[in-house]
């Protein structure tokens, strides 16, 4: 077994549904775990993990974690539609691959459940939902990711692809609305209303581009055109467009580490730094989307170095067990504590080890290079 394996294992003899190890926030916070997309990209992790190895662990793993929550007749412990949080939808995911691998009936129920949140959510005038419900007319990148893959594969499996049209304008009016045309990178945020202390008053742009909130943008392209129906030819050929243009335009900023910094742009400003979790979503992304033909074969060699890159300058061995660094806990924009997206606020926000958000990324773009033949050697 190699040493990433060991890691992962480590991990997971660690946690329990109520106190997962990786989920740091809730840690600092003190109480349980809840339901919450942070366990949501650490469990679909896991469920890769049993993808590739078929090691009954993995999957013995996820289903006692989500079962934990998941009652009989479907609604899930610590989990509330009407707060209209589009974060919460992120574990959902998981139902899909868990109903299928289980055949449990109440992971079905789960799912209706999770779905039903989606219509309820509000809407800016364009039609996008908003972040959550706290944030009126506020669309963030790393909300499509937390929805619209799930939302597709509600639509093409259980609702004749109803809404399909729904998921493809709201990917379109990210593009008009926060893409940078001078660099084609996508802006964090995006206010309609021009109302928030954080955005352009002009454009209601946020000022800079985050290296996570990016990386889940990516994903939402990718995962949401692997869940997609191939009958749309023509809105795919946009997701697909819009995704190569995405990694191309990152790939000018890759460092010569592998890695990316943390605000994309300002490579070398201090005290802006190589950043792990969204470093370990460009890989998978880019292994992903050469595997499943939307990328060159010789992408390949970017994802694999920005793996290694990682796997060098921030998984060491401490204590005798392996740990993962490098890993931004947070960012966001607006809140209680009025975050407002300028540079130093990107650099405050702590820099924390073995977070879900750096080691689910981690483990998927682990999983990819798997699925070419490469090995990790310790």
């Amino acid at each position: 077994m190699d040493a990433i394996e060991m890691y992962i294992n480590e991990l997971l003899e660690k946690s329990t549904p109520d106190r997962p190890v990786w989920n740091i926030e809730k840690i600092l916070h003190g109480g349980g775990s809840g339901w919450n997309y942070i366990d949501g990209c650490m469990i679909k992790a896991v469920l890769e993990m049993y993808s590739i190895t078929k090691d009954s662990k993995y999957l013995d793993f996820a289903d006692s974690f989500i079962d934990y929550r998941v009652r009989e007749d479907g609604s899930i412990a610590d989990y509330n539609v009407e707060e209209k949080n589009i974060d919460h939808i992120n574990a959902g995911k998981t139902l899909f691959e868990l109903y299928d691998l289980t055949g449990k009936e109440k992971y079905r129920k789960a799912i209706d459940v999770i779905y039903s949140q989606i219509g309820m959510m509000p809407r800016t005038k364009a039609g996008s939902f908003w972040h959550k419900n706290i944030y009126p007319n506020q669309v963030w990148l790393d909300g499509l990711y937390m929805c619209q893959p799930f939302y597709m594969e509600y639509e093409t499996r259980f609702n004749n692809k109803k809404n399909c049209k729904d998921i493809y304008l709201q990917f379109e009016n990210v593009e008009k609305a926060m893409k940078d045309k001078k660099t084609g990178l996508y802006y964090h945020a995006y206010d309609s209303e021009r109302e928030m202390f954080w955005c352009d008053k002009v454009t209601g742009l946020s000022q800079h581009f985050w290296l996570r909130a990016l990386g889940w943008y990516s994903m939402a392209l990718l995962d949401t055109l692997d869940k997609a129906d191939a009958s749309d030819a023509e809105e795919l050929k946009g997701l697909k467009e819009a995704f190569v243009s995405l990694i191309d335009s990152m790939l000018k900023y890759q460092d010569e580490s592998g890695m990316w910094y943390q605000i994309v742009n300002y490579g070398g400003i201090e005290p802006n730094y190589l950043e792990t979790s969204g470093s370990a979503i460009f890989s998978y992304a880019i292994l992903k989307g050469v595997r499943l033909g939307y990328l060159p074969k010789s992408y390949g060699q970017y994802g694999k170095k920005a793996f290694e890159g990682i796997c060098s300058k921030y998984l060491h061995m401490e204590k005798g067990n392996m740990s993962l660094g490098g890993i931004c806990l947070v960012a966001g924009l607006g809140g209680k504590d009025k975050r407002n997206g300028t540079f130093d606020y990107y650099m405050s926000e702590p820099i924390v080890k073995d977070d879900a958000k750096g080691v689910g990324p981690f483990l998927l773009a682990y999983t990819e290079m798997k699925r070419t033949g490469w090995e990790f050697n310790s």
